[in-house]
């Protein structure tokens, strides 16, 4: 077995407009396809990331709440790669999202920060250096 790459990330959200705007007018994601799925009452987003991946974005009637704090077992968080942290924490404080303060990792001495998106699904982005 060889795996390639990750190539999507799905996430369910409580409000697809609301969602749709933070992933493609906060983070500026790429809309590749938007399908509304009528049988299941539900919308289906592809977002398209800088080197190739994807995130699905789900809309369902009445998703359970994601358990966070303290944190459950499953997938963590969402990190995204970016080259200058402090730019892109400015630029969704701008926004008026909340955003820790930044930290270093202490094995890799590469710097980062969380946000969450409007579900509250943790986001981390980590900067290559």
């Amino acid at each position: 077995m060889r795996i390639s790459a990750i190539h999507h990330v799905a996430v369910i959200c409580s409000d697809y407009p609301r969602s749709k705007h933070f992933y493609t007018q906060v983070l500026g994601l790429r809309v590749l396809a938007e399908v509304h799925r009528e049988a299941r009452r539900s919308y289906k987003l592809d977002l398209a990331l800088p080197d190739g991946g994807q995130i699905e974005l789900f809309s369902f009637p009445d998703p359970p709440p994601r358990p966070s704090y303290p944190e459950a077992c499953g997938l963590r968080h969402l990190a995204f790669a970016v080259d200058d942290i402090d730019a892109c924490v400015a630029e969704l404080q701008a926004q008026s999202i909340a955003v820790e303060a930044v930290r270093v990792d202490e094995y890799t001495g590469r710097r980062y920060t969380f946000f969450a998106d409007p579900d509250g699904l943790p986001i981390e982005f980590y900067e290559r250096g």
